[in-house]
């Protein structure tokens, strides 16, 4: 029986053959695959088999791209036939909003180079006469995918991955695991036949290994509670039915080749051929969650009672729009577990806590995806770091707070949402409100439209009584944006209060602690009493994450971080500090996220609120700049507040983070409204926020800032110490520069602002991508931030940006084209 291997892969559905495959193609031959059943019995055996390219994640589209390509080949290189068929995909829209939701994406599939094609009613009607398209306005086509048979396409990677050197194990469950010193220890028992069922046998062993990979499907929840960590990847029920031959259907393919695979978005359901006849796979309400607690261990390759009921009006909807399957009768159903996670992405990457241990769960489209989840998770096992960006992916997404309630009610809700209309301003009301701030009531009455952070209940803006957030949501300016762009101008001009509470704060102290943060940041480090901005590489050169660093005393630091990215910050530091302990002496990390509350001050008049609330000798110089310079952090006392003050304004004005107990912000929060009111204070949510911090060219991580770029690339030069030594020094300086971080003022429609996914275009040709966008209030017209090719990137340099299927003119400005000699953030007073 094997007992080492330089990597276990543990799952044999198509995730797992897919990453097994592409572990040995990067070099690692030794390699072990593990399935307690039989290849492809989870999922993969019921899975439809649809290849869509439509996703609004740029990191997903790009896996999907990777996959469709991928398993074009597989057939040349194994001699099996993967079941690929390329009938191409149309989406159709039976709204101009759900037009515009296509031409959103569009924006996205033209950045990956994603081929697509814009069909009217008619051209549908010539195409395929058996498509009603009355009451359609059009559709997008996608002529490369299609449809493929998943236990073939799983079947041809298992072999491709033995054909590289993998052993692959069936009838083997995972019973644990143990981290040693120098990897992992596998807890093997043999599964057998008993009765129909598949139960634990008696012989076990264990398996030595540096590297694991979990793609473990439905079980997910066991491996979670085996590894001592939460997955928020539970099953929903998928039904979908296969129909009696069509005789309409027949009829034309006597002379027609297959239809595509047809997506009626607004009718929540797919159709494709199927010998004849067509298969219905809907996304219908009220579809439940199944196995929150584990996967019984007698359910196998098995299936739930169909719900016909639930999907009636799918049915009828397929029945309006392609009559003749009318007289088709029903003659076959499936009701399978579909894995799910609340956004519904996968989770791909390392498992926090854990050194070489990586998670490839959560798969809700799990065929489209397994082919390029492989190939980059298996590029940040091998080299280190994928070639995209995958933070968008990363399991550490969800925090600790996330419990088995929690995953269950929003996997339902992404599930129904498959369908629904995808607004980026969008914000799913399933399990909330959940984490709050003490001030939340208070926000609320005063008319707080809430989006979620990480948990977190968070303005987006601030609307009179009544108003309707869901009925505001649009594809381009919505019912909201008046509202946020008042917020933006009372911030230029007056003062405006902002709830940052949902930032994420860890302590960093101890005798190691200054040498830690020297060589784990780009940046020199802060004096007692300053701060800074700074970035954490990855081993690439690129940028892991980054950090706000408070310097309180010679060796106690005061981190803050996004608030998405939470668990993601902490497991950074945390295996950062397990590496380099050893070298640089105690290091102490404490999580200090829900002991502080946060207020963002800014403006102006942002000094003269604050002049009312402190409890200094001196008030009227207490903030001056003289003894409260810019970029720097002082305790004060507001009322009967401690403050740990810091001068930095997100917004680019004159302005404070006010950081408080958590258990004083009510407190605060209403001595705050009370000293602004001679003042004009006005509440401002996240919305304008982030216009006004476009305005001064801030990058922000998870737009402008990730793991596919370098500090350099996004122009973040004086941020960087290159005469000291920190990690990813190297490959940042090899790296060079591929692409520049630009800001952008766009004469885009009267009536729309970019989102941040649209191409930017140079003579009609892709030069790059915006990864942010918005409105500015002091240029009167849309702006964006993104990257270009560098030949590009000089301020003045004329450009067009894609929007609604139209291109629009667009100039790199300066950086910070806002106050670029940041005056008003150093006003005196």
């Amino acid at each position: 029986m094997r007992t080492s291997a330089r990597a276990v892969v543990v799952g044999g559905g198509a995730v797992g053959a897919s990453i097994a495959y592409h572990l040995a193609k990067a070099g690692w031959a030794d390699t072990l695959l593990l399935e307690r059943d039989e290849l492809t019995s989870g999922s993969t055996w019921h899975a439809a088999g649809l290849l869509p390219y439509f996703n609004m994640s740029y990191a997903t589209t790009w896996i999907h791209d990777y996959s469709i390509k991928f398993y074009k080949t597989l057939e040349e290189e194994t001699g099996l036939n993967a079941g690929f068929s390329v009938v191409g995909n149309l989406r159709m829209a039976q709204s101009k909003e759900r037009l515009d939701e296509y031409m959103l994406y569009a924006s996205t599939a033209e950045s990956v180079g994603v081929p697509f094609e814009w069909l009217t009613p008619q051209d549908i009607k010539d195409r395929y006469p058996l498509v009603r398209t009355d009451d359609l306005v059009g559709a997008i086509y996608h002529p490369t995918d299609g449809y493929i048979n998943p236990a073939d396409v799983t079947q041809a990677m298992a072999k491709g991955a033995r054909q590289r050197g993998v052993e692959i194990q069936r009838k083997v469950q995972v019973d644990g695991y143990t981290q040693t010193p120098d990897g992992w220890r596998v807890h093997c028992r043999r599964m057998v036949e008993k009765g129909g069922n598949l139960v634990p046998g008696e012989e076990t062993w264990d398996i030595t290994c540096e590297h694991v990979v979990t793609a473990t499907g439905n079980h997910a929840q066991r491996t979670a509670k085996l590894l001592g960590i939460k997955i928020p990847a539970i099953p929903v029920e998928h039904q979908y039915i296969v129909t009696e031959p069509d005789p309409a259907l027949q009829e034309w393919r006597k002379t027609n080749g297959e239809h595509p695979v047809l997506r009626d978005a607004d009718a929540k359901w797919y159709v494709r051929e199927e010998r004849g006849g067509w298969i219905l796979g809907p996304y219908e309400r009220n579809a439940p969650a199944r196995f929150e607690y584990g996967v019984p261990d007698s359910f196998r390759a098995d299936l739930f009672p169909l719900d016909l009921d639930r999907i009636e009006e799918e049915y009828m909807s397929m029945i309006h729009r392609i009559p003749s399957s009318e007289t088709a009768g029903l003659k076959d159903d499936f009701n399978g577990p579909i894995c799910y996670t609340p956004d519904g992405n996968p989770l791909i990457g390392p498992a926090p806590g854990m050194q070489n241990m990586w998670l490839a769960e959560g798969f809700s489209f799990g065929i489209t995806a397994a082919g390029g989840a492989g190939h980059y998770l298996a590029q940040m096992m091998v080299e280190g770091e994928a070639e995209i960006d995958m933070a968008s992916l990363d399991p550490k997404r969800y925090g600790d707070w996330m419990t088995t309630e929690y995953a269950a009610r929003k996997n339902e809700e992404a599930y129904e949402h498959v369908y629904i209309l995808h607004h980026p301003d969008e914000e799913r009301p399933a399990a909330r409100p959940l984490r709050t701030s003490p001030a939340y009531d208070r926000q609320k009455a005063a008319g707080a439209q809430f989006g979620q952070v990480n948990g977190w209940e968070r303005p987006n803006y601030y609307a009179p009584e009544g108003f309707d957030d869901h009925a505001a949501r649009s594809f381009r300016r919505g019912g909201w944006w008046q509202y946020a762009k008042e917020e933006a101008e009372a911030i230029r001009s007056g003062v405006g209060l902002i709830d940052a509470t949902a930032f994420a704060k860890h302590r960093i102290s101890g005798p190691g602690a200054t040498a830690f943060l020297d060589w784990f940041t780009t940046n020199r480090l802060p004096k007692p009493g300053r701060i800074n901005l700074t970035y954490a590489l990855t081993s690439a050169g690129t940028v892991r994450t980054e950090y706000t660093i408070v310097r309180l005393a010679e060796n106690d630091y005061y981190l803050v971080s996004a608030g998405a990215w939470h668990a993601y910050d902490e497991d950074v530091l945390y295996k950062a500090i397990w590496e380099k302990e050893e070298e640089f002496g105690r290091i102490n990390e404490q999580d200090v996220t829900t002991q502080w509350g946060v207020f963002a001050l800014a403006g102006p008049k942002s000094r003269d609120v604050l002049k009312a609330l402190i409890r200094d000798a001196e008030p009227d110089t207490a903030l001056s700049n003289k003894r409260f310079p810019w970029l720097s952090m002082r305790n004060i006392e507001l009322g009967m507040v401690p403050t740990m003050a810091i001068r930095v304004a997100y917004t680019g004005e004159l302005g404070w983070e006010l950081h408080h107990p958590i258990e004083m912000q009510t407190h605060l929060w209403d001595k705050l409204i009370e000293a602004g009111a001679p003042h004009g204070l006005k509440l401002v949510g996240a919305r304008a926020q982030n216009w006004l911090r476009q305005e001064k060219s801030y990058r922000a991580f998870g737009t402008e800032l990730g793991r596919d770029a370098t500090p350099l690339e996004a122009g973040l030069d004086r941020f960087v110490d290159l005469d000291k030594d920190f990690h990813g020094k190297d490959m940042l300086q090899k790296t060079g520069i591929r692409w520049k971080c630009v800001t952008l003022l766009i004469d885009g429609p009267a009536d729309a602002d970019p989102w941040g996914r649209e191409a930017i275009l140079h003579n009609g040709e892709k030069i790059g991508r915006l990864t942010s966008g918005g409105y500015s209030t002091a240029f009167g017209k849309s702006i964006g931030m993104g990257y270009v090719r560098p030949d590009l990137a000089e301020p003045g340099t004329k450009l067009t940006v894609r929007m609604f299927r139209e291109l629009w003119d667009a100039e790199v400005a300066e950086d910070s084209p806002y106050d670029p000699k940041n005056e008003t953030i150093r006003r005196d007073g």
